[in-house]
C-alpha cells in the first residue's frame, strides 16, 4: 500500500469520526460548536457549510497505519485517530492566541473573529472532546486496561506539549537558548504528538505497551527530523514553494536550530555580528541576507542538515524493526519519505 493510497482511504473515515464528536446530534450548531467547526474547516464565519483548508490529517493517518502494521483493524483505531487530531487542533487554537496570529490556513483565526475569551473556552472544549473521543474505544471492544493506557498516553502527551509551548514562548525574550533546550522544545511541540499517534494505533492492535513503545520511538524520531527539516526550509527553502519569503524565520526572530547553533558558538566577528543583527527589533532584507551568509559561513546550515539526517536515520532504523503487515510497512515508509523529502 502506498502512503497516498492510505491517505485517500483513511481520511474520509477520519473526517466522519471527527464530525460525530463535534456535530450536535440534532439541529444546526450554535456558536459554541460552530467555532470548533469553523476551525476544523467545515464552516465559514457565518457558520455556513464550506470545505476550507483543514490540514493534512497526518497524525490520525499514522494512528491507523500503526494499528494496521500490528495486524489490527484500522477502523478500530478511529476513536484514537480522532482524539489525536482534536488534541492537535485544540493546541492550534491556543497557539494562535499566544502567537498573536491573525490567520491560519488562509482564514482569520478563531480568536480574531470571536475574541480571545471565546477562543480560549473553545480550545478547552475541544480538548475535552478529544478525551471523550478516546473513550469511545470502549465501544469497539478494546479492553478497559488498554483504554486506560491510551488515556494516560494522551495526558502525558498534553503535558509535554504544554511544556514545549512554554519553552518556545520563553525563547522569544532571550538569546541564551542552548541546543539541549531547543531539542527539548521541539520534542514537546512537534515530536510528542506524532509519537503518541503511533503509540495509540499500535496499542489498540496489540494490547501491549512494549509494542506500542516501539511506535512511540519511531514517531518521536520522525517528528524531530521533521521539525529540524522545517527549520532548514524556514531559512533556505524556495520561497515560491514554501509560500513565504526566504529567511522568514529570521525576520520573525525564531530560535530555530541554525540560529541556536550560531548563538552557542565561541565569540568571533561573525557570531558577534549575528547576535547584533538578531537583537534588532526589525530586520531589513540586507540584514536577513547577511545573517544567512554568516549562518552558512560558521557551519550552522551544515550542522542542521547533519542533525536532520541523524534523526532520519534513527527513524528509518526504528521503522525497519517494527510492523507485521507488509502493506502498512510500505505506507509507513512512504510517510517517512513524504515528510522528510518535502520542500515545503
Amino acid at each position: 500500500m502506498e502512503f497516498q493510497q492510505a491517505v485517500t482511504e483513511f481520511i474520509p473515515q477520519i473526517e466522519t469520526e471527527l464530525k460525530q464528536h463535534l456535530m450536535p446530534a440534532t439541529g444546526e450548531p450554535d456558536l459554541f460548536w460552530g467555532m470548533m467547526l469553523y476551525h476544523m474547516g467545515w464552516r465559514d464565519a457565518q457558520l455556513q457549510p464550506v470545505q476550507a483548508p483543514a490540514g493534512k490529517r497526518l497524525r490520525p493517518v499514522f494512528t491507523m497505519l500503526a494499528c494496521l502494521a500490528e495486524n489490527g483493524e484500522p477502523a478500530g483505531a478511529l476513536p484514537a485517530a480522532a482524539a489525536v487530531e482534536l488534541l492537535h487542533n485544540f493546541t492550534l487554537i491556543h497557539d494562535d492566541i499566544q502567537d498573536n496570529s491573525d490567520t491560519r490556513r488562509g482564514r482569520p483565526t478563531v480568536w480574531k473573529l470571536w475574541g480571545i475569551p471565546q477562543a480560549i473556552n473553545v480550545g478547552d472544549a475541544m480538548f475535552t472532546v478529544a478525551r471523550n473521543a478516546l473513550l469511545r474505544l470502549r465501544e469497539t471492544g478494546v479492553s478497559a486496561e488498554t483504554v486506560l493506557d491510551a488515556i494516560a498516553c494522551l495526558d502525558r502527551t498534553l503535558l509535554t506539549l504544554c511544556r514545549g509551548q512554554y519553552l518556545d514562548m520563553s525563547f522569544e525574550t532571550t538569546l541564551s537558548v542552548t541546543v539541549e533546550t531547543y531539542l527539548e522544545m521541539i520534542a514537546g511541540k512537534t515530536a510528542a504528538l506524532l509519537a503518541c499517534s503511533g503509540y495509540l494505533g499500535a496499542l489498540i492492535a496489540s494490547g501491549s505497551g512494549a509494542v506500542a513503545e516501539q511506535y512511540w520511538q519511531f514517531g518521536h524520531a520522525l517528528g524531530m527530523a521533521f521539525q529540524i527539516q522545517d527549520d532548514i526550509l524556514g531559512i533556505w527553502g524556495d520561497s515560491a514553494v514554501v509560500g513565504k519569503p526566504i529567511g522568514d524565520d529570521l525576520r520573525q526572530h525564531k530560535k530555530t536550530m541554525p540560529v541556536v547553533f550560531a548563538l552557542n558558538q565561541p565569540e568571533t566577528d561573525d557570531t558577534r555580528r549575528f547576535r547584533d543583527i538578531y537583537r534588532q527589533p526589525k530586520l531589513t532584507d540586507d540584514m536577513v541576507a547577511e545573517a544567512i551568509t554568516i549562518l552558512e559561513r560558521i557551519g550552522a546550515k551544515n550542522h542542521t542538515e547533519s542533525e536532520a539526517k541523524r534523526y532520519t536515520r534513527r527513524a528509518q532504523h526504528l521503522l525497519d524493526t517494527i510492523g507485521k503487515n507488509s502493506d502498512a510497512k510500505e505506507a509507513l515508509q512512504g510517510m517517512l519519505s513524504f515528510l522528510l523529502a518535502r520542500t515545503y
